[in-house]
């Protein structure tokens, strides 16, 4: 059986590998994507408040933000921070998953934050291997390429975890270690093997998670496996997709008093316990930690007219499917325990692009071998 499963983790590895190198050392680079570009733009997060100065209303929020931006932007939310040092951001319908930093106690709009042009670049290589899908959700070569090298890389680990299995305890003391004494070929060698084995989980674990963005038919089939809705999904998405294309006309004009109401009741239910409110036009949501580092999000609807809080679907209520997407970005990215687990993906997914590597290096030597014996 050994012998098969050789096989299959060498004749996979040979043309998979280089691609799955540039997949594993990509996804090193993003691990600390959101910690880095928050310190590039700390000047737009972090402000300084006014000593006993209070931040001013929404409604005033709103109307010096307008003031200062094209009129082509319409306000589709406030995010507003528990920290009284962090500024507000707003959100524009006109602009995808863009926001604009606001002082919220002087009204100044202090910038756009911006992801560096390094990890813009080193994303697009890691989901789409530069070939960008010109609409979201649409395919492309590259896109299948990296998703069909990361279903055979789950392929590739599980069979090299047959092969690495040892007979005896002496074997497994061998497989479990790293030589640095017995020259090149024994180091990459025990590289090849020992960090194999200790990266397998992880590296199997963001494989398997990173196929829901791939392949349609396979977040179904995971979805369906773990209790959620399938049928219940596809619709929302529809339903979405229809609401894409209403412009600014077609939305009612927002009372921004009334959004600032419903900031200060819903900031009193909680009581400070909450880690940001974002305020949209008859809808709110409350973004507290959960267990761990995960996020936990409480949607609620306001009358908006007085912002009176008129219902509360809290995240234990909240559907699976609709849970789904963020549990398995956390557990692709490492974010789910926090600063450990993404250093230990980090060292992880470095470990997954050096594999391939050593990988043609020992089949290279054998070939070699191989035909220095036969001439």
């Amino acid at each position: 059986m050994k012998k098969t499963f050789r096989k299959i983790h060498l004749w996979l590895s040979v043309p998979f590998g280089l691609i799955i190198s540039i997949i594993c050392l990509t996804g090193a680079a993003l691990v600390f994507e959101r910690e880095i570009n928050d310190a590039i733009n700390s000047h737009l997060y972090e402000i300084e408040p006014p000593e006993n100065a209070r931040a001013l209303d929404i409604a005033t929020i709103a109307h010096r933000v307008s003031e200062q931006v094209d009129d082509s932007l319409s306000i589709a939310s406030i995010i507003i921070p528990a920290e009284k040092d962090r500024s507000y951001q707003v959100t524009f319908s006109n602009l995808r998953k863009r926001s604009l930093c606001v002082n919220q106690y002087t009204g100044e709009v202090l910038g756009w934050p911006e992801s560096h042009p390094f990890f813009q670049t080193v994303r697009q290589l890691h989901r789409w291997l530069m070939d960008v899908p010109p609409k979201k959700g649409d395919k492309t070569a590259g896109k299948t390429i990296v998703g069909v090298s990361t279903l055979v890389m789950a392929i590739i680990l599980l069979s090299g975890l047959v092969v690495w299995w040892p007979k005896n305890r002496k074997a497994l003391k061998h497989r479990l270690r790293v030589s640095c004494t017995k020259g090149w070929r024994r180091l990459w060698y025990d590289c090849h093997v020992a960090l194999g084995f200790y990266s397998t989980l992880v590296l199997l674990v963001m494989a398997l998670t990173g196929l829901t963005w791939s392949f349609g038919w396979y977040r179904t089939a995971v979805y369906g496996m773990l209790g959620a809705d399938t049928q219940k999904q596809s619709h929302a998405r529809a339903d979405n997709n229809g609401k894409a294309g209403k412009t600014k006309a077609g939305k009612p004009q927002a009372d921004y008093t009334a959004w600032g109401k419903a900031a200060r009741n819903i900031a009193a239910l909680y009581s400070g316990d909450y880690s940001s409110i974002t305020i949209a036009n008859g809808t709110a949501q409350v973004s507290k930690n959960g267990e761990g580092y995960l996020r936990h999000v409480d949607k609620l609807t306001f009358n908006t007219k007085d912002g009176l809080v008129e219902s509360i679907t809290t995240w234990g209520e909240t559907p699976r499917e609709a849970k789904l997407k963020g549990w398995f970005y956390a557990f692709h990215t490492g974010a789910w325990g926090g600063p450990i687990t993404k250093v230990i993906y980090f060292i992880m997914a470095l470990i997954g692009a050096i594999l391939p590597l050593t990988g043609y290096y020992l089949w290279i030597k054998r070939m070699m071998a191989r035909r220095k014996k036969n001439s």
